[in-house]
């Protein structure tokens, strides 16, 4: 187990255990295990890492044989890319002079009389924290406290952030508390929702425009960047971002610097980056529809915000929350009304949980209502999984194909409503072509032949 501070964290990145068997590996340890420089050390990530003789190099060596800038290293999604640049004496792995390569962890390079080895470094875990609310967030539950655990550590530095989370699971609140905990605290908390912008405005949105850029641009405008000088931006809904403006944010993220639209002028800026999504971003990159690079750009801390149907027992400390900021006293929170929540299995989340106790509030025809006194209504009865039952009056193969078909067909239903019947985006949820999709829903009678 890695210990945890926040020089690790910001060297290797940190994941809720939730997400940590679906992400791809962050970073690897280069060690130098022979030549003059034995037992140095540096981390390898997706921004190249120069190698060489030169004071400008990461990773210094004192090597004789070695160039001023010999090569440069990158995690990718294979391995390690080793580039060399154009070394006097070459670069060797398996006795190969080699110029571009991928390697695997694991490998060894040879570079003079120097040896360098890669070795993958896990992600850190983390034990819960002992608060029960963190900013806005308020719960204590084991998952809840892991969330806490990480944004303690992550809120004072500098890390990007993304928050995985469905719909009501309090994505833009916790983006305010590690905003409120942070360093920068004292300067604007920016919101751009990536799904509500346009396609072709989106890069304006982002990097601002100068008067003329565009059909409708009569004045200069400063992007989202600029506004959150800083301070802090919170993407909302990253992985709607077209491939095109995730390469020109990948370039700001890098270089600190954005470049309005039309302008031939570069400008600085200084701003931390949380972000968030309903989507799997792992199986987006994996279909090429988000870039590896951002992906591991962005995701230096990566946390999960579980569902409150995985934690029914936070509901109590949620209705006191939720009471609290009404300025009203909740009384007894007990009974059937309590039981009632407890087993609803909210698809709108905490969201819905606020937007049940204030139609309840304003439906009681009284100005401080207690909660035993609600009369709570949910726009649908609890139901348990209907998981269908196997029949094994069917030959082994026959069941199968029934059981996947009842599978495929709940599969896209759910799907096809979580996004609102949008084709593009259910099929970009689901890793499939929208064909295919498609096909899946007319199969099933989900959609009109």
């Amino acid at each position: 187990m890695v210990a945890v501070d926040r020089q690790t964290l910001l060297e290797l990145g940190v994941a809720s255990t939730s997400l940590r068997p679906e992400i791809s590996r962050r970073s690897c340890l280069c060690v130098v295990t022979e030549g003059p420089d034995a037992g140095r050390e540096a981390v390898v990530t997706t921004t190249p890492l120069a190698v060489g003789a030169g004071a400008e190099c990461a990773l210094l060596l004192s090597d004789s044989l070695i160039s001023r800038r010999h090569l440069e290293l990158s995690l990718c999604a294979d391995g390690i890319r080793v580039s060399d640049l154009g070394s006097k004496n070459g670069t060797f792995h398996q006795s190969v002079r080699i110029s571009e390569a991928t390697l695997p962890f694991g490998a060894t390079l040879r570079l003079g009389h120097t040896t360098l080895h890669f070795i993958e470094r896990q992600r850190p875990r983390m034990s819960p924290s002992d608060r029960k609310r963190f900013g806005g967030m308020v719960g204590d539950s084991r998952a809840l406290r892991e969330v806490f655990a990480i944004l303690e550590l992550a809120s004072p530095t500098d890390a990007t952030v993304v928050l995985q989370g469905e719909s009501g699971t309090g994505k833009e609140v916790a983006a305010r508390a590690i905003h409120d905990h942070s360093q920068r605290a004292h300067g604007p908390l920016v919101v751009l929702d990536c799904s509500a912008a346009k396609e072709q405005l989106i890069e304006s949105d982002l990097f601002g425009h100068i008067k003329g850029a565009f059909t409708g641009a009569v004045s200069n405008r400063p992007g989202a960047f600029v506004q959150a000088a800083g301070g802090t931006l919170f993407l909302d809904e990253i992985g709607e971002l077209p491939l095109a403006a995730q390469a020109r944010l990948l370039r700001a993220l890098e270089e600190r610097t954005v470049q309005p639209l039309g302008s031939d002028k570069s400008v600085t800026v200084d701003v931390r980056i949380v972000a968030a999504t309903h989507r799997d971003l792992a199986a987006m990159v994996a279909a090429g529809t988000f870039r590896f690079d951002l992906y591991h750009r962005l995701a230096v801390v990566h946390v999960y915000l579980p569902p409150l149907r995985e934690r029914p027992g936070d509901i109590e400390a949620l209705i006191r929350h939720f009471y609290e900021g009404r300025g009203a006293a909740a009384g007894d929170i007990q009974g059937e009304g309590l039981q009632q929540l407890k087993a609803y299995p909210w698809p709108g989340n905490v969201r819905e949980l606020r937007n049940v106790l204030e139609r309840a509030w304003v439906l009681s025809g009284t100005t401080a209502p207690r909660f035993t006194d609600l009369r709570l209504w949910l726009t649908e009865a609890p139901t348990k999984t209907n998981e269908p039952a196997l029949d094994t009056h069917l030959p082994y193969k026959e069941a199968k194909e029934h059981w996947l078909s009842l599978f495929e067909e709940r599969y896209a239903a759910a799907v096809f409503e979580l996004h609102q019947k949008n084709l593009t985006h259910a099929a970009l949820h689901a890793g499939i072509a929208r064909r295919h999709f498609r096909r899946l829903l007319r199969k099933h009678g989900l959609i009109a032949p």
